[in-house]
């Protein structure tokens, strides 16, 4: 990592209030603009969120937002409302409020004398989310936007529901962490101490779980299409890049954006990251030159600089391939790897002449095969949103493979390098009226090692659609067909291709709550359709390049390691009971201390629990505990419990949060809510 201390702008950092259409309501700003901007107006760059910019993102926006100032923009930072410093109240994940004071806050600052009336936006996650959704009620002054490990299909591309199925190990984990997250108070420094915690009490009166929102939306419904922009890409207006990793579960959206957007007006990357931007150098690497990149973008489509009159290099960037992509080597099944072996590859178009569909039987039997798996099949999944931990990755996966039905090629004879969205069609009977199959695509060894691919999930409810519910007819044979998620990968000679079929993949799909027989497959009738390329089509092409990471100087944060360190992710069995538990620490940050003397403390525990046969004994529960202080200035502490478990016919919810201030009780509430199973 190069950090670039001197910029030809000198910096500017202030913190303003930006009024929102109500009146009433107002939304804390940190702005980081060259000193001379009023005399010569830039461009303005907005990151949108609620995880507060003050405390939790402080580092991250330490590292880009005054090096982009550096550079001749103006790099916003706001709090959304009710979160953070802003005024308000919390409300749903990117609902109309939260869109429409975006939509302000994008025309507020095209306003600012020291703008010149373009504006872009960018994020990671939720900032890349509400990026895509503001963009596609484009505002005049919103030209373009970059995009980073975000959806555009919120029902069956984020953490509620994969392939029509309830995500259980993120449905359950995210919104009790928003729950915990949402009810953090705003800082005195910035609202005031006398303002802070009838600020305070405000949010927590307001706060409702958004578990119980999602899980009454368990169809693909006028709720999910809100916010999807898959529903219209042509109302997107401004330039899109947009970037992904490998190992991230929002990579499927790069592929379909850079399909349905037109070639003037958008760019894809994908690498072999984590849930994280890729610069900062977490596993898996190899870490690029992101801010380079995204300046060539911003300078191209806000300043309208050729490669001549600017430094990044900006009118190259729309000669670049509408998709750059990583290709990972094979590799030893591990849950980290700092680097991944591979290589960059450029497609002119999506989807690309270069790849074609290679599609291969399960077998040449047409005698049925029974899949029924044990429920904790899929406690090897790994984690559903890896941040580029040691344990974040799935292990080796011929233990979940012996759980599994497995169908394998023979020895490979040449390298076999694919690129896209693998497919898989099933010839199949369910012995119940609802099931779920679940398949995966590893690369195995000649020593027999397993390492993951790609993998899918169908409810079998959703199969004629993610919009109802459709159950199966026992002992009638139907053929499905589904995708896996995308992947850049070569398997190499003398490896063998596997799909395993599942129909448990516990924590990440909550079961349904019958166990009966089971699945049976013909494999003869089955089959795994590759996206293969030939790497023929890189011949005579220049190579894929990007600059070494560069940011501006790290925040000067301590961190501190917890007094009783536990396992990131730690899996025990209880042989008598026959009961699987996973607990898993998500490591987000944990405890440090900020230069303004902010101590901010973090502990989180996620624990899934099932045993074999049974799957109703699906139980899931997010604890949290957050604390802000300084010393003898202000103390304030959050504790937070979320509960999912179900019976045949209902899923039931139990939350509970309490609030402190200087030890004393803020506020306490408990919620218990019960919801009749549709398709989950």
């Amino acid at each position: 990592m190069r950090y670039r201390e001197h910029f030809d702008r000198r910096v500017l950092r202030e913190d303003v209030w930006i009024p929102t259409r109500d009146g009433r309501t107002r939304l804390h700003a940190r702005i980081w603009r060259p000193a001379d901007a009023v005399d010569d107006p830039v461009p303005a760059l907005l990151e949108y969120l609620p995880y507060r910019k003050t405390d939790w993102t402080a580092p991250r926006d330490a590292q880009r937002h005054p090096w982009y100032a550096g550079h001749g923009y103006a790099s916003v930072r706001v709090d959304i409302r009710g979160h953070g410093d802003s005024e308000g109240t919390p409300g749903d994940e990117y609902d109309a409020q939260e869109l429409a004071d975006g939509v302000d806050v994008v025309n507020w600052l095209a306003e600012q004398p020291w703008c010149t009336g373009k504006v872009g936006m960018f994020g990671i996650s939720w900032g890349g989310f509400n990026a895509l959704q503001i963009a596609a009620l484009a505002p005049e002054p919103l030209k373009a936007i970059v995009t980073v490990c975000s959806t555009d299909d919120r029902y069956d591309n984020d953490v509620h529901y994969i392939g029509g199925a309830v995500l259980g190990i993120d449905m359950l984990a995210w919104a009790g962490t928003m729950l915990a997250f949402a009810a953090r108070p705003p800082d005195p420094n910035s609202v005031g101490p006398d303002r802070w915690l009838p600020m305070w009490r405000e949010r927590l009166d307001a706060l409702e779980p958004f578990l119980h929102t999602w899980l009454e939306h368990q169809q693909r419904d006028d709720y999910w299409r809100h916010g999807s922009v898959c529903e219209d890409y042509g109302a997107i207006d401004a330039a899109v890049l947009a970037v992904g990793g490998w190992n991230d579960p929002y990579r499927d959206t790069v592929l379909r954006l850079v399909e349905h957007l037109p070639d003037d007006r958008v760019r894809g990357i994908v690498g072999p990251w984590s849930h994280q931007y890729p610069d900062r150098g977490l596993p898996p690497g190899p870490a690029i030159g992101f801010l380079q990149e995204t300046l060539r973008w911003w300078d191209h489509h806000l300043k309208g600089e050729s490669a001549s009159d600017s430094a990044s290099g900006a009118g190259g960037i729309m000669r670049e391939p509408k998709l750059r992509a990583w290709i990972n080597d094979s590799v030893p099944p591990a849950t980290s790897y700092e680097v991944m072996p591979g290589r960059w590859v450029g497609e002119s178009n999506w989807p690309s002449p270069s790849v074609t569909w290679d599609e291969r039987p399960l077998g040449d039997s047409h005698a049925p095969v029974r899949v029924r798996t044990p429920q904790h099949t899929g406690i090897d999944a790994g984690r559903f949103f890896p941040f580029g931990n040691a344990s974040d990755l799935p292990p080796d996966q011929r233990e979940e493979d012996g759980r599994s039905v497995c169908f394998d090629s023979e020895p490979l004879n040449d390298r076999v390098e694919i690129l896209g969205r693998p497919r898989v069609r099933l010839r199949l009977d369910s012995a119940t009226p609802r099931a779920h199959v679940i398949a995966r695509v590893c690369d195995v060894a000649p020593d027999g090692s397993s390492t993951l691919v790609t993998r899918g999930v169908l409810n079998l409810l959703s199969r004629r659609g993610r919009e109802r519910a459709v159950e199966w007819t026992p002992s009638t044979y139907e053929t499905v067909e589904f995708e896996l998620g995308g992947t850049g990968y070569a398997f190499p000679p003398g490896h063998r291709i596997r799909v395993a079929v599942s129909d448990t993949y516990w924590p990440w799909v909550w079961p349904h709550g019958e166990r009966g027989a089971g699945l049976t497959v013909v494999p003869a009738d089955s089959a795994v359709l590759l996206p293969v390329r030939d790497p023929a089509h890189d011949e005579g092409k220049e190579p894929i390049r990007f600059e070494e990471p560069e940011q501006a100087p790290p925040l000067p944060v301590t961190y501190e390691r917890p007094a009783e360190a536990r396992p990131e992710r730690l899996v025990t069995h209880d042989v008598a009971e026959g009961e699987w538990t996973l607990e898993v620490d998500p490591n987000y940050g944990g405890s440090r201390t900020f230069p303004d003397g902010l101590r901010y403390e973090e502990r989180a525990c996620e624990t899934y629990r099932i045993r074999t046969d049974d799957p109703l004994s699906a139980r899931a529960v997010s604890e949290w505990g957050i604390r802000l202080r300084r010393d003898g200035d202000w103390d304030a502490e959050i504790m937070a419990r979320t509960e999912l478990r179900a019976t045949a016919a209902e899923l039931i919810m139990d939350s509970r949060i309490e609030a402190r201030a200087d030890g004393e009780t803020v506020a306490k509430r408990t919620w218990h809510r019960v919801i009749p199973r549709t398709s989950a």
